[in-house]
């Protein structure tokens, strides 16, 4: 992180930022430091931060705009891998993780997006999987802690893409070995499209949360699959108010934790890909009939909590 802020910061002082770029970090600053500009909060040098890097990893915002060929997202892929991995090696295409996405996407707000892990692949486990689309202006679009033994081989959730990019999955193994799979997906202006739902509805109803159980019958596997649905804006900072034509401050869910009693499943720390109302599904092997827990935080610092029994799951 430390290497990431000192590029994008040494962008900022080179003066090679765009006009919308600032527009957006104002809308963050404004929204998150309760009027004191001269000490922001923690929340709003993230998003300052997250908004910076549209120019910093794209080149510059009029080239984030232009529609990306996979040539070019590779080299905005080269350009960013460092800042996010340092200078370790990365396998391709060992069979350790696929990702899989819509090759030309119905809606670019919400992308479906599934990742499958092969765990006869890594004998040791996988630790954590970071999901990356190399277009959008927050490149790095979640990054998922797997609990040890939580048996974790697959994960689907939507995202938002804002043009033609690779998707790509990076998986690290508890020995700590990088291993990458990505696919191409054709989709434009995901991140900047129009919320659905208008913005106080989605305020009243933020933070409620449903979990769908498939007994392991329905799903022909062993292992127990949930679904979580969180009922929050996810705003990314780079939508506008219909009325006001104002950009909307970003909002989103940052961090989720999943666990069986106090055994983790999984975790997230994410960022504005993830799209509106967050939905998630996951497969894990059940250790008895303990609770599902789940508790999200967004960059407003709202925690929200709930926990089902494991056998009354469901909708």
């Amino acid at each position: 992180m430390a290497s990431f802020a000192k590029a994008v910061m040494a962008a900022y002082y080179a003066g090679s930022l765009g006009t919308t770029c600032f527009g957006l970090v104002e809308a963050s600053m404004r929204h998150h430091t309760c009027g004191d500009r001269r000490n922001p909060s923690p929340i709003a040098v993230l998003l300052t931060l997250t908004f910076l890097a549209l120019a910093t990893l794209t080149g510059s915002t009029a080239g984030a705009l232009a529609q990306q060929t996979m040539a070019s997202s590779d080299k905005l892929w080269d350009s960013m891998k460092s800042d996010v991995f340092g200078e370790r090696p990365i396998l391709i295409d060992t069979g350790l993780v696929r990702i899989e996405a819509p090759k030309r996407a119905q809606d670019a707000a919400l992308v479906p997006v599934d990742i499958f892990i092969d765990p006869a692949k890594a004998p040791e486990g996988v630790k954590s999987v970071t999901m990356i689309i190399d277009a959008n202006p927050a490149p790095v679009a979640a990054t998922f802690q797997l609990g040890k033994e939580a048996g974790v081989t697959h994960l689907s959730t939507r995202v938002r893409v804002n043009d033609y990019s690779y998707l790509r999955a990076i998986a690290e193994t508890e020995g700590g070995e990088l291993h990458m799979a990505r696919t191409f997906v054709k989709a434009s202006g995901g991140c900047s499209a129009p919320a659905v739902k208008n913005q106080a509805e989605a305020r009243a109803s933020m933070g409620k949360m449903k979990l769908r159980q498939f007994p392991a019958a329905e799903t022909m596997s062993k292992a127990q699959e949930l679904q979580l649905m969180i009922r929050h804006p996810n705003n990314s900072g780079l939508q506008r108010d219909p009325l006001t034509q104002y950009f909307i401050p970003a909002h989103f869910v940052q961090k989720l934790s999943i666990s069986q009693d106090d055994r983790l499943i999984l975790s997230m720390e994410g960022g504005i890909s993830i799209s509106e109302d967050p939905n998630f599904r996951f497969d894990f092997a059940a250790h008895g009939g303990g609770d599902i827990r789940v508790e999200a935080t967004d960059t407003d610092g709202k925690v929200f909590r709930n926990q089902w029994p494991l056998e009354a799951a469901g909708l």
